[in-house]
């Protein structure tokens, strides 16, 4: 969603909380993802909440495999997880 750039601060408002509202398709690079099987994926740890986080500060782009083989460009990192090549 684009917004004009002359706009009153309600509007300039409205306009970013319509672009946040959007649904996005696909995989995004997440922070901090559900732990979906006993261990976490590859390069994340386990923050014990039911969730894991990347260490360091790079952040992946992950998709849950769902029982099944990775898609063409993706790899299997563990934890019930593909990330993006």
């Amino acid at each position: 969603m684009r917004c004009p750039y002359s706009l009153s601060p309600l509007a300039a408002s409205l306009c970013l909380i319509g672009s946040l509202a959007l649904p996005t398709g696909g995989a995004q690079a997440q922070e901090v993802v559900p732990k979906l099987q006993a261990m976490c994926p590859l390069g994340y740890v386990d923050t014990f909440n039911g969730k894991c986080s990347p260490l360091g500060v790079i952040t992946y782009t992950v998709a849950p495999t769902r029982g099944e083989a990775c898609d063409s460009g993706w790899v299997n990192i563990g934890g019930g997880y593909c990330r993006r090549q």
